[in-house]
Formats: C-alpha cells, sequence, structure tokens
C-alpha cells in the first residue's frame, strides 16, 4: 500500500510538473502577436459540439422528480428501473403525453416483433413535447400509426449469419476475423438491431437463435478459434458485452488472448450510448475491461471497444466522463453508427455527432445503411442519402476521424462501402454489390424503402410478378449476369 501510495504521489507531481511547464510555455505567448487570420472567425453554433448536457434532466419524468444525482448515476438504479413492459412505459410518461400517443404507441409495441428495454437515461433524454420527431424515440420505442410495410425481399437472418457459424454462438465468414456471440441480452433494446430474430417475443422458440452466457456452451466456439490459425480478429457481442459479469468478462478476455494467433479484440456494446454511468459507478466491470487492455499490451496485442451513438441527443457530460475514464485507462473506443431516418440522416446531424465523439476520444469508424430489418421500413433510408451524406461529411473534420459509409450487404457478402456497388437503379432501389473475398461467384443486392422511390418504381413493386424481373434487370445491368444472387 506504501509503495502504490508512494507511486501515486509520484505521479502527482509529474502531471503538475507538466502542467506548469505548460502554462509557462502559453504564457510565454501572451504578448505574441497571432498572424492575420485567411479564415472568417466561427460562431457559437460551430463549436456547439464541445457542450455536454449536465443539468438534471431526469427530473422531467415524475416519477424520477426526487432522485438525487448519485442514485440516478449508479447503474444499480438503472437495471432496475429500465422499462420492459407497455404498463411500465405508460405509467412513467402519462403524464407528460397525450392519450393518443399513448394508445399509438401501445400498439406498436404489441405490433414489434422485438421485446422492449429501455433505460431511465434514454426515457429522461427524449423531448416528451415532440416524442414523435424525437431520435430516441424513433430509435427504442415503435409507433404504430408510423409503421410501413416491409419489403417484400426482406429474409429471416438477412446477413446469413447461421450460414456461416461453425457453433451457434460463433460466426466465421471473413478469413481472418470472427464474431464471438457469448449472450443475447442487453442493456436496452433497439427497434433496428440485425438480429432481432433471438431477442424478439418468439426468439426462444428457435433454439439456434439463442445465445445464452453459458461456459459449457463457449467452450465450442473456444475451441474452434484456438484450432483455426488464420483468426486474428475477434469481436466479442451478442446481446451484448456490458451484460457480462465482470469474472465472465475477465474469462472470455483471458482466453481469447492466451490464444497465440490471436492479435485483436473488439468487445462491443451500446452501453456507453444508454447507460454510461455503468463505466462509472461498476469498477468490477471497468476495471476488469481495462485490466485486458494492459494485458492485451504486455502481450503485443490490441484490446477495444466499439460501441453505438447514433445521436448526440444520446450524449452527456456522464458520457463525456465515462469516455474520459476509458480514454485514461488507454483503452481504444471506436464508434458504429447506423444511418436512421429522423435520427442522423441529415448532414448537420451526422456532422454534430462525428466531432462530438472525436471531442471525447471516441473514433466515428462506421456508418451503417439500415439492414433489412422486420418491422422497422420507415427508419431505413435509400442508398442514395448515404452516398450523397458521406460525401457531406468527408472534409468536416480530420480524415481518421471521418466514418466510412458501409452497406452490410444481405446475403452474407459483408460491410461493402456503400458507394462502391456496381450498379444502382434509383427507380426500382435496387443496388448490386460484389463481395469477392467472401464469395467471389455470387452477388449481393440491397433494397432501398419502397415507398421512398419515384412513382413509377412504386408502381412495379406493387406488382409481384415483376419483383424477379426487377432483379434480373439490376444484375444484367451490373455485367453480373453470370452470376448468383445471394
Amino acid at each position: 500500500m506504501k509503495q502504490s501510495q508512494s507511486q501515486d504521489r509520484v505521479l502527482e507531481s509529474a502531471n503538475a510538473l507538466e502542467m506548469s511547464t505548460a502554462s509557462a510555455l502559453l504564457q510565454d505567448l501572451a504578448d505574441v502577436e497571432a498572424p492575420p487570420a485567411l479564415k472568417a472567425p466561427v460562431n457559437d453554433e460551430a463549436l456547439v459540439h464541445r457542450e455536454f448536457l449536465d443539468a438534471e434532466f431526469w427530473r422531467r419524468i415524475p416519477a424520477f422528480r426526487r432522485v438525487a444525482k448519485a442514485e440516478f448515476c449508479d447503474h444499480r438504479f438503472q437495471i432496475r428501473h429500465s422499462v420492459q413492459t407497455i404498463e411500465q412505459l405508460q405509467e412513467l410518461i402519462a403524464p407528460l403525453v397525450p392519450r393518443a400517443f399513448l394508445e399509438d404507441v401501445g400498439a406498436g409495441l404489441r405490433q414489434a416483433p422485438m421485446n422492449l428495454r429501455i433505460s431511465p437515461y434514454l426515457l429522461s433524454l427524449i423531448d416528451w413535447d415532440n416524442p414523435y420527431d424525437d431520435p430516441i424515440r424513433i430509435q427504442f420505442i415503435p409507433a404504430a400509426s408510423r409503421r410501413l410495410a416491409d419489403h417484400p425481399r426482406l429474409s429471416f437472418d438477412s446477413l446469413n449469419e447461421q450460414q456461416d457459424a461453425p457453433t451457434p454462438n460463433l460466426v466465421h465468414r471473413y478469413h481472418d476475423k470472427a464474431l464471438f456471440l457469448p449472450l443475447d441480452v442487453c442493456p436496452v433494446y433497439c427497434r433496428f438491431c440485425t438480429r432481432s430474430y433471438s431477442i424478439g417475443p418468439e426468439a426462444g422458440h428457435d433454439k439456434l437463435a439463442a445465445f445464452r452466457a453459458s461456459m459449457k456452451e463457449w467452450q465450442p466456439a473456444f475451441a474452434y478459434l484456438a484450432s483455426r490459425p488464420e483468426i486474428e480478429d475477434v469481436v466479442i457481442s451478442g446481446g451484448d458485452t456490458y451484460n457480462l459479469s465482470a469474472s465472465r468478462l475477465r474469462l472470455i478476455g483471458e482466453t481469447l488472448l492466451g490464444i497465440p494467433h490471436i492479435r485483436r479484440l473488439r468487445f462491443a456494446s451500446k452501453g456507453p450510448a444508454v447507460m454510461p454511468m455503468k463505466i462509472l459507478s461498476d469498477s468490477a466491470w471497468t476495471d476488469t475491461l481495462l485490466d485486458l487492455v494492459d494485458m492485451g499490451r504486455q502481450l503485443g496485442k490490441e484490446v477495444a471497444l466499439h460501441t453505438h451513438f447514433n445521436s448526440v441527443n444520446e450524449i452527456t457530460d456522464i458520457t463525456r466522463a465515462a469516455m474520459h475514464k476509458l480514454f485514461q485507462g488507454g483503452m481504444t473506443v471506436r464508434n458504429q453508427s447506423v444511418l436512421i431516418r429522423g435520427v442522423n440522416d441529415e448532414a448537420d446531424a451526422m456532422v454534430r455527432l462525428v466531432r462530438q465523439l472525436s471531442y471525447m476520444n471516441v473514433q466515428p469508424y462506421y456508418v451503417y445503411q439500415h439492414d433489412m430489418v422486420k418491422g422497422v421500413e420507415e427508419l431505413r433510408t435509400r442508398v442514395q442519402t448515404a452516398v450523397e451524406l458521406e460525401r457531406q461529411v468527408r472534409g468536416s473534420t480530420a480524415g481518421f476521424n471521418t466514418p466510412t459509409f458501409v452497406t452490410d450487404v444481405p446475403g452474407g457478402g459483408g460491410k461493402r462501402d456503400v458507394h462502391s456497388y456496381d450498379y444502382y437503379d434509383e427507380l426500382t432501389g435496387v443496388s448490386v454489390y460484389r463481395s469477392p473475398a467472401v464469395d467471389p461467384d455470387k452477388v449481393y443486392l440491397y433494397f432501398d424503402p419502397i415507398h421512398l422511390l419515384p412513382e413509377a418504381g412504386r408502381r412495379r413493386w406493387a406488382e409481384p410478378r415483376e419483383h424477379e424481373r426487377i432483379v434480373q434487370e439490376a444484375v444484367e445491368a451490373a455485367g453480373l449476369s453470370a452470376l448468383q444472387p445471394a
């Protein structure tokens, strides 16, 4: 203990010396005249990404009005009070919204393919004066009046993960990368989740789609990973690694780091966006994660966290503090957004998100074209929207902090740069991609939402006998008729 305290004092003295040296250097600049500016002065709006909500915003919810900050910022409070039923939700928001909205949400939840789970943190950030247009409500709480019919080409497990699963909780699609799914629960449930088939109301009936946090279930996956020397990169997802206990998080991390050929671990979690206080209040979990970072570094291996912010509305000063804690611990944090209509499909919204993430040392990594998922057609955008959005975002900040816009193509072709299609028919909304490293003999097709197509395109899709012809025309126009659609 004495040695540790002595080391802490040395570090504090060193930090103080560095700060005093920096202050002295800046003081030397006080009398130096800056060169004339070549750029116009920026206004406050250009720096808004540096502002973080620091109010007690949860007091807007009547049930949380007397909740102290220390209690609200405890992850155990968030877990205990997460909403999982229509009745719980209606009880919390009934004083804030019209009865018609409550009925609309009730109907939406009864129709939804996903279970409901939303944290008090997110509920408190929703603008209940305008809930229909709120970017958090859009992502987590369905309204029946906004629902649209699914695209006729939508399919169960659209990314074909089960096809590439040597064991139920492992996906091996890319040559040197595998996806490990150790559990099937999350701190919240996103309406647009790719794996809604595994955590929806009927998921329990499909044993292949249920991922359980059981060491016995994990052993075949570990054995497979150890037997495949080409695998260097493992993503640990689910479900969500936020819901692993500290002991199981450590077990997974140490086991995978102990496999010699595995060089990179990526723990995937929505948690920082939906319950950031866990990083600050669950010291066992956070310390375990940072211990794995240190262990990896000693072995010459990388351990990173991949998270999932879609809107600046999800970010508060609690988030900033949580990300700072991870940064101080040496953890690389990368963000993977999903492009969602009404949430981040405008250039101003995406640029601000990218800048605010960068400001708190979270690297914007990917923006995904919305997957073709059941029950959320109103959330998808056209491919052309993503292409144009990337054009506007690129150049607004440093290149390494500019996300890559990708389509995770249906049929299991993996991630393709959104603009790398071989052909895109804006009339019928069909984009044609190839993925030679995955399967050189196939083409992969993504379909824009029908209701966003020009009228002539909508008319063609209204005729079922036209569907195969639409697909054939797109593949022929791409010059890929010799390949098989996935």
